[in-house]
């Protein structure tokens, strides 16, 4: 009698683990939508700016811009700090959930990077109150400063693991890149659906890499975004935000 009931038990202890599991791959689904309201897809990250000096005119060429700006920024600022804070909002730590999104922030290198942090950060927080995500209303104010803050908590309390959390992220960021630029340079959709194909490949190895990075080691410059992203605050004709 013990034996079955510990057979139904461990049945149903599975169950609840592949439900579990099934329920967060469907939240991170939501979560990285490109439909998602936070106006990922009026940013271009200065590949407008890019475009028009000619530094970027081909799938070929924004390839190897995105894939840079993907091993050196992404890789060694953006995923380690998210790591962090997704820890800090499943402990629930806020101070060290505002002291990583600050330094992220600190991290932005120009003014039209950090405040498309800011704005993007302003309405994840909004739609997590919307959505009563934990902690979101309590929080409001760091998530509102920083758009990770606001994804690594909607994360953590949807119990999504940090490494399909950290591909969801970078898969966002690649996206929502390559999208913009087939409109700017242009590109037809299939290629920025090849591209797209391609880039990602890199993608589950490089959220290994960061993962081995330390508190100390965090951060990186990408010099070309710099100016890109400078140059396109005072373009005279934009499509994207500055």
């Amino acid at each position: 009698m013990h034996r079955v009931t510990r057979t139904i038990t461990a049945i149903l202890m599975s169950i609840n683990t592949v439900t579990d599991s099934g329920l967060a791959l469907v939240r991170l689904m939501h979560l990285v939508s490109p439909s998602l309201p936070i106006g990922s897809f009026t940013y271009s990250q200065g590949i407008e700016w890019a475009v028009e000096c000619g530094w970027i005119d081909s799938a070929d060429s924004l390839g190897q811009w995105i894939e840079d700006q993907f091993l050196t920024s992404v890789v060694h600022l953006d995923l380690p700090v998210l790591q962090r804070l997704h820890a800090a909002a499943r402990e629930g730590d806020v101070d060290a959930l505002e002291s990583w999104s600050q330094f992220l922030l600190a991290s932005r290198e120009t003014a039209e990077l950090r405040q498309e942090e800011i704005n993007r950060g302003r309405a994840l927080a909004d739609l997590l109150v919307a959505l009563e995500v934990s902690n979101a209303q309590k929080w409001k104010p760091v998530l509102a400063s920083c758009q990770a803050a606001g994804f690594a908590t909607a994360a953590a309390a949807w119990r999504i693991p940090y490494r399909d959390a950290a591909g969801g992220y970078a898969w966002s960021w690649l996206e929502n890149l390559v999208l913009a630029a087939v409109k700017i340079i242009p590109l037809g959709q299939t290629e920025g659906q090849q591209l797209l194909m391609r880039l990602s490949e890199i993608l589950p190895d490089a959220v290994e890499r960061s993962l081995a990075i330390e508190d100390e080691t965090i951060g990186a410059s990408n010099p070309a975004l710099a100016i890109a992203s400078s140059r396109h605050e005072t373009q005279y004709t934009r499509l994207f935000r500055s």
